[in-house]
């Protein structure tokens, strides 16, 4: 059970980081109305991103100290 978990947070941590910086690309590159969350603010969307990336690390060294 432990592994499906840290599994399941390494998914949504990488679906999280790939929306945030799909939206802030299409932010910066002037498509606000086709970005995910319409370009709502630059700053949460990099403070999401590095959240995200330190979960993918967190979720990952979890998962790999679980299989030992």
């Amino acid at each position: 059970m432990p592994k499906a978990l840290s599994l399941i947070s390494l998914v949504l941590a990488v679906v999280i980081v790939v929306l945030f910086l799909t939206d802030a690309a299409m932010g910066l590159l002037g498509m606000e109305q086709s970005a995910p969350l319409r370009g709502a603010n630059l700053m949460m969307d990099f403070v999401f991103v590095i959240a995200g990336g330190i979960l993918i690390f967190m979720s990952w060294s979890t998962f790999r100290e679980l299989r030992r």
